[in-house]
């Protein structure tokens, strides 16, 4: 198990101060919060991609290579890296060459991103993430394990006789985590694969959070990758700590009702109860005895399914998330040991026999990130909703930033 921080670089005002960080603060406190996370012996530091305001990673690997140059053991990763806006030939050559400088410390998170405009600014959109998600990964794979790769798709121009360098360091590539909030069809694509299935589960109830994980661990079986306790988990959490419970309580309460993530809807107490966020003492802090804090793991679900993917009724459905404002704001990661393994080979860190479960603990630094907040659910179907896009299609009566049903995946994704 590994134990990290991450942020999504967010340059936000203080709600305490009204000050504002510049550009060139946030990105140095980015740095001074990575290299701390090596001193007091944590395992994972990572940054997420952005290229609108008011976030600065705009470019995670030249961020991360600085930091490899001045750590010795942190493992580098993303929080996540944009699979649908990115060219994956470009993340096969970036992520290769950050491997190397980093003599293998390097993990990669991929994720589809949230922001709608951003998706037109790289010529792609936001309605077919998914299938860019699937589709840009099946060549990322292909570039690092294949030296020459003949490849046509939807998305991006065919390959011909094409060769990705720098290859992977000794062969093997970075690890690999798919990281989601909302989207089974994500759990299902990293199922399918056999790579690590990241939740970042920092607003959503447990029990969202559980069949999401349930729903990856039956289908990581399902597709021959092992038993459904050896699939590889990450979850994301939120703590503020002190010596004394009352003295975080007094401390962080200020930055819970005044920023544009937590205040103005429900209060500390109810947000703490729903969600991971904990506000406390070490002494305190009493694991959930619904879920593996205790060393419990998460169990697969009991009914088989078709090799088209869950029955409908088998389909996790999403609870209603606490009522709240703000964007919500990814501030730690927690992980399972995910160095580099050898492709279809047993990740080197977990032993034969170990199941590869994951505890409820909780990480942070304060004001790391924001991200959308989790959308309400269908009134109509039950169905976790989807945001849509600003611009719709001429024609539509839906209005811009309203929201479409979604659904669940009924196929794994496309290896070709």
């Amino acid at each position: 198990m590994q134990f990290g921080i991450f942020t999504v670089g967010d340059v936000t005002p203080d709600p305490t101060t009204g000050r504002t960080p510049t550009e060139h603060e946030r990105i140095k406190a980015t740095v001074a919060i990575a290299l701390k996370a090596e001193e007091v012996g944590l395992d994972v530091f990572a940054t997420g991609e952005h290229h609108n305001p008011p976030f600065v990673p705009s470019s995670p690997t030249t961020l991360l290579g600085h930091i490899a140059a001045r750590t010795e053991r942190l493992v580098l990763s993303t929080s996540t890296t944009l699979i649908t806006t990115n060219d994956p030939v470009k993340i096969a050559e970036d992520y290769a060459t950050l491997q190397h400088l980093a003599d293998g410390r390097v993990d990669l998170m991929l994720g589809r991103g949230n922001t709608g405009p951003v998706y037109p600014w790289f010529g792609q959109d936001i309605r077919r993430g998914i299938d860019l998600a699937r589709e840009n990964y099946a060549l990322l794979r292909r570039l690092w394990r294949e030296d020459v790769v003949d490849w046509e798709g939807t998305f991006r121009t065919p390959l011909q006789a094409f060769t990705s360098t720098p290859r992977p360091l000794d062969g093997v590539p970075p690890f690999v985590w798919h990281g989601s909030i909302r989207s089974p069809e994500i759990a299902e694509q990293a199922a399918f694969y056999g790579d690590g299935f990241f939740h970042n589960n920092i607003f959503w109830p447990t029990d969202h959070t559980r069949r999401m994980v349930q729903l990856y661990r039956h289908r990581f079986a399902h597709h021959g990758h092992g038993r459904p306790e050896d699939a590889i988990v990450g979850l994301g959490g939120q703590v503020f700590m002190r010596k004394n419970s009352q003295d975080a309580v007094r401390e962080f309460r200020p930055y819970f009702d005044n920023a544009p993530v937590y205040g103005h809807g429900p209060s500390l107490e109810d947000f703490t109860e729903q969600t991971p966020l904990t506000v406390g003492s070490p002494a305190g802090h009493r694991a959930d005895p619904d879920l593996p804090g205790d060393r419990r793991r998460l169990p697969a679900p009991a009914v088989p399914h078709g090799p088209r993917g869950p029955a409908p009724e088998d389909r996790p459905r999403t609870a209603r998330p606490p009522r709240r404002r703000g964007r919500a704001r990814p501030a730690a990661g927690i992980r399972p040991d995910a160095s580099r393994r050898r492709a279809g080979g047993p990740h080197p860190r977990v032993p034969a026999g170990r199941p590869g479960g994951v505890r409820r603990v909780k990480l942070t630094v304060v004001s790391a990130g924001l991200s959308t907040p989790p959308p309400p659910v269908c009134s109509r179907t039950g169905w976790p909703n989807r945001p849509a896009t600003r611009s719709p299609p001429e024609g539509t009566r839906r209005r811009p930033g309203s929201w479409n049903c979604a659904r669940w995946p009924a196929t794994s994704p496309t290896t070709s």
